[in-house]
C-alpha cells in the first residue's frame, strides 16, 4: 500500500502535467493562428458608438460636393429625386455653386453664403471629416468638425415628438423648429443605433445639400448607426419628407474608421468677414455685376 505522502506526489505530479500540457495546447493553436497570418478584428463594444472618427475611404468621401453620397446631383438620371412638385419648385428657386444645376458665384443663394447655420440633416453631407461621438446613459452627442457644432441624441427611452404645424409637440408643449432638429435613438441589438429626427427648420431656411436639394420642416430622418468590429462604424442614412418628395429615399451608406482619442481636430468655421471678402474678390467678378 503506498503511504499518503507518495499518493500526494502523485496526483501534484499529474495536475502539473496537464497544466502543462493544456498550456503548451494554447500556444500552438496561438501560433499556428500568427503563422497562417489571419488575426480578428477586434470585436465592437456593446452598445457604444463613441470615438473619434473619420470617413475610411479618406476625408474627401465625407465632403459629399456633388451632393448627398448615394445620390449625387450629377446629371445622372438614376440620381434624379422623387420630387413632389413643390419639390421640384422649391430646388429649382435654389442656385447653388456646384451641382448639374450651378451658376456663377455672383448668382447662388445658399444660406451658407450668409454665415447661417447649415442644419440637419444637411450637416452630415457637409465635409463630413473628422467627427467626434460622445455618450452617456441618457444621450448620444455627435460633435461635427464644420462650425464646431453638435447634436444630442436621446437614448433614455422617451418618445420622438409628434410633428405639428409651426413646430412639434412634446408632451403637452409645442416646441419651435429648430436647425438640427429633435432626435431619439434606440439600440436595437448590441451594436446598432437607430436614429430618428424630425422638427427641422423649413425649406426657406435651409437647403439638404450643397448642390441645391431642399428639406422641409415635415422631413423625417431616419440614421442609422452600426459599429461593425471596434474600429468600423457604418452610417447610414433616409429621408422621408412627402411635403418635397413622393416616397423615401436614401442619402448615404458612409464607412468610417476610429481614430485616436487625442486626436487634435482643426477648427472649420464660416467667417462673415472671409465670405464678404470673397464675394468681393469673386463674387462680383463672375458676375460682371453686384452681387445679389
Amino acid at each position: 500500500m503506498l503511504h499518503r505522502s507518495t499518493v500526494l506526489k502523485l496526483v501534484l505530479a499529474v495536475l502539473t502535467f496537464s497544466s502543462l500540457a493544456i498550456g503548451q495546447t494554447a500556444r500552438a493553436q496561438q501560433s499556428g493562428a500568427v503563422n497562417d497570418g489571419k488575426t480578428d478584428k477586434a470585436r465592437a463594444p456593446r452598445h457604444d458608438i463613441s470615438g473619434t472618427w473619420e470617413p475610411a475611404n479618406g476625408p474627401g468621401d465625407g465632403i459629399q460636393a456633388n451632393g448627398v453620397k448615394a445620390m449625387p446631383n450629377d446629371g445622372n438620371p438614376d440620381h434624379q429625386l422623387p420630387y413632389t412638385p413643390l419639390g421640384l419648385a422649391t430646388f429649382k428657386s435654389h442656385h447653388a455653386l456646384i451641382g448639374a444645376d450651378q451658376v456663377l458665384p455672383a448668382f447662388y443663394n445658399d444660406p451658407r453664403d450668409k454665415c447661417e447655420p447649415i442644419g440637419f440633416p444637411r450637416a452630415d453631407f457637409y465635409n463630413l471629416r473628422q467627427t467626434q461621438i460622445l455618450q452617456n446613459e441618457y444621450k448620444v452627442a455627435i460633435l461635427y468638425e464644420y462650425a464646431q457644432t453638435w447634436r444630442v441624441i436621446w437614448t433614455d427611452g422617451r418618445e420622438l415628438p409628434k410633428l405639428v404645424d409651426g413646430g412639434v409637440r412634446v408632451g403637452k408643449e409645442i416646441r419651435e423648429p429648430r436647425f438640427y432638429g429633435y432626435s431619439v435613438g434606440k439600440w436595437v441589438d448590441d451594436t446598432t443605433l437607430v436614429v430618428q429626427t424630425v422638427g427641422m427648420m423649413p425649406e426657406d431656411r435651409v437647403w439638404l445639400d450643397s448642390t441645391g436639394r431642399p428639406i422641409s420642416d415635415q422631413a423625417r430622418v431616419t440614421e442609422t448607426f452600426r459599429r461593425v468590429d471596434n474600429d468600423t462604424l457604418l452610417w447610414s442614412e433616409t429621408i422621408s419628407d412627402p411635403k418635397l418628395y413622393a416616397r423615401p429615399w436614401d442619402t448615404m451608406k458612409l464607412p468610417l474608421r476610429l481614430h485616436d482619442p487625442r486626436t487634435d481636430i482643426m477648427e472649420y468655421y464660416c467667417s462673415p468677414m472671409e465670405q464678404e471678402n470673397y464675394n468681393k474678390v469673386f463674387g462680383n467678378a463672375a458676375g460682371g455685376k453686384g452681387a445679389p
